[in-house]
């Protein structure tokens, strides 16, 4: 709709002032003030803002975006010269990794010498010793109730034995249904920390999904100082990611990390990856990945540590910064410790699993115990093998006269072929080569071999069939500890490492994790699972004391035997639960009753289970007068106490309907006295 004419007339004079004044147009080309002066006056106008304190930045604020590009560069330089000095001072560790990984035998190996098609086999005896540590310690870690269990802390009460099965239950749930990549990276650690001595798990929480994660992390990409004692006091943890160049615009987007351009991303690989593909049979050309490193480091950071303090005097907080490796780009700093703490501590996001300490920081895998014998092997067996193929298929010489119908091709069985013999017989034209049948020497020593290094890898089996039928069981389980001591110490590291997991995962499920639980509990509300979190602590369901369930079995035959000697001193029915439960047994607790189990009733439910030969358990909430009441004129009929009499089980049964009896009297003496006055 256009407007034709206006519904007040324009003043007079005002046409005039309009034209004659020019119109003024202001191009602000930067954040600087700009100052406009006019004929009648003079008017300032500034555009942009000021410069944001760094002081007056939130706590989990990016730093990266209050620090000017000369600290920038300082920081990235400092930390770029201590990855290389990390990286240098773990050399060794590595260079014997990456050689125990060409005798791994996962690729066959296509040889050319001695001759073409030469064996390529390996021993198979560090893919043996791996794949069986995973496979042991995934049964005994990860089973398929969930890898969880709970310990009460302090006094124990009914609600904190409510609310230790519930977090036993929710976190069992989150493990296994919800955290989907839980037990595939729990797998990959286990197969990775048999080989090269160490592994890691990153627990944190991610807002991109809305939960906890606990991803692995291999040993070549956490580089930590070599004499460190332990990750949880290292100066330095250095994480080597490697992201898209879109995953890394979106969380520029999102404002985790900072605006400013990287280019094109350049790969960087170690020799461990360049080995790890090759026994995979991938390229890494076609890995167009941003290599990052987010540096857990204490520094001191000009502006924001060093206000107010003595020079000589600065501590050095903990920090995580990431960077680009090609550029060099900071593209964030944040502080690592809680706001409410006021020591300042390293919030601790690393989990650092040992096969077996070493002599630095990182642990000594299969590779570096009995990768040497994996290569002796590897020889000897490939010795053996050309050895039966000349054998059975030698060379030698012939006369230059000596013409055969098909030359070289070998002849098949049954096959006779025509052959133009120059003089004399064909004996005196061929000569073959002295070949010999493979030696029963090495033979020998490959099994020798083999044997230690079965032996040292922990992974020899007992010979049960040469022990006697009728020999103790202490003497069995005496063959059987000895046997599985070394991987019994692994297992409790394994252990002791996913106590460690469990901890700060349950500490990010109580701090970020909502308030009500996905699921109607069977005991508590709801919304208590916050508080159920803070009660009870966390661990894992494995048995350091045993790594297997063979040696749990022996050991609990042991104490079958000691309990047919003295049953009285034994709680039977417990011992038997325990012993089907090591067998994994659905339903033990249907199968053998406990008085842990028992729930409450009321007195004619409890006259009921006594004339059925039921337990009976008195609780100490209950209504003990009633009770007696009931259970007093229950035994009063004749006809009742005739029947339990009958009962071989009568003395329990009157034993048990007297327990309200002994629960009224520990009443009444542990009740409080009012002192005399």
């Amino acid at each position: 709709m256009a407007i034709e004419k206006s519904l007040y007339e324009m003043p007079e004079g005002m046409e005039e002032m309009g034209e004659a004044e020019a119109v003024i147009t202001i191009d602000a080309m930067s954040d600087e003030g700009v100052e406009v002066v006019l004929e009648d006056g003079s008017v300032e106008i500034t555009f942009g803002e000021e410069d944001e304190d760094i002081n007056s930045a939130p706590f989990d604020a990016n730093l990266a975006e209050y620090l000017d590009d000369g600290q920038l560069t300082e920081i990235a330089g400092d930390l770029v010269d201590a990855i290389d000095s990390d990286t240098a001072a773990r050399r060794d560790w590595a260079d014997s990794y990456v050689a125990g990984l060409d005798v791994l035998g996962m690729k066959y190996e296509e040889r050319t010498e001695p001759w073409e098609n030469a064996c390529g086999v390996y021993s198979n005896i560090l893919a043996e010793s791996a794949i069986r540590f995973q496979a042991e310690a995934m049964s005994e870690t990860f089973p398929a109730a969930g890898p969880v269990k709970t310990k009460i802390l302090g006094e124990v009460t009914r609600d904190k034995e409510d609310a230790a099965l519930r977090v036993k239950t929710d976190m069992n749930y989150e493990l296994t249904e919800v955290m989907v990549e839980y037990r595939p990276e729990h797998e990959r650690l286990l197969y990775s920390l048999g080989l090269a001595g160490s592994a890691f798990k990153k627990v944190y929480y991610d807002p991109n999904i809305g939960r906890q994660v606990a991803l692995y992390i291999p040993a070549e990409d956490v580089i930590v100082p070599y004499g460190a004692s332990n990750i949880e006091s290292a100066e330095r943890v250095t994480h080597v990611m490697r992201k898209t160049k879109n995953e890394v615009i979106k969380l520029q987007a999102a404002g985790f990390y900072r605006e400013v351009e990287l280019g094109d991303p350049v790969s960087f690989f170690t020799d461990i990856e360049e080995a790890k593909a090759e026994q995979s049979g991938v390229s890494l050309t076609s890995d167009d990945r941003y290599t990052l490193f987010e540096v857990h480091a204490d520094l001191i950071i000009d502006g924001v540590d060093s206000e107010g303090e003595d020079d000589d005097l600065q501590i050095a907080k903990p920090y995580v910064v990431t960077l680009e490796k090609g550029t060099g780009e900071v593209l964030s700093v944040r502080r690592n410790w809680n706001i409410d703490d006021p020591l300042m501590l390293k919030r601790q996001h690393f989990v650092h699993y040992a096969y077996v300490p070493g002599f630095g920081f990182y642990g000594l895998g299969l590779i570096h115990i009995i990768g040497g014998y994996a290569r002796a092997g590897t020889s000897i067996i490939r010795q053996l093998v050309d050895a039966g193929t000349l054998s059975n298929l030698p060379g030698g010489l012939k006369s230059r006269g000596l013409r055969v119908k098909g030359d070289d091709t070998p002849i098949g069985p049954g096959e006779f072929r025509d052959v133009d013999v120059p003089s004399g017989s064909i004996r005196d034209n061929i000569m073959p080569l002295p070949y010999k049948e493979p030696s029963q020497t090495l033979l020998a020593l490959l099994q020798q071999i083999t044997e230690e290094g079965r032996r040292l890898g922990a992974i020899s089996d007992m010979n049960i069939s040469d022990m006697s039928a009728n020999a103790p069981v202490g003497t069995t389980l005496a063959l059987l500890e000895r046997t599985l001591k070394p991987m019994a110490a692994v297992q409790s590291r394994v252990h002791f490492s996913m106590k460690q997991e469990f901890k700060l995962l349950r500490k990010i499920i109580a701090e970020y994790a909502p308030e009500e639980y996905m699921y109607v509990p069977d005991r508590g509300e709801p919304r208590a699972r916050q508080a159920d979190y803070a009660m009870v602590e966390v661990i894992p369901v494995s048995d350091p004391n045993s790594s297997t369930m063979a040696q749990r079995v022996v050991q609990y035959q042991t104490v079958l035997q000691m309990a047919q000697a003295t049953p009285q001193i034994y709680d039977l029915p417990q011992l038997h639960r325990q012993m089907i439960e090591v067998l994994g047994i659905k339903n033990a607790d249907k199968l053998v009753p406990i008085d842990d189990d028992m729930k409450p009733t009321d007195p004619v439910g409890e006259n009921m289970d006594a004339l059925v030969g039921n337990p009976i358990k008195a609780f100490m909430y209950q209504d003990h007068q009633a009770h007696i009441a009931t259970h007093q004129a229950f035994m009063q009929d004749p006809m009742i106490m005739q029947t339990i009499g009958q009962n071989p089980m009568a003395n329990q049964i009157m034993s048990s309907l007297q327990a309200h009896i002994a629960a009224v009297s520990y009443t009444h003496l542990t009740l409080p006295t009012t002192p005399y006055v």
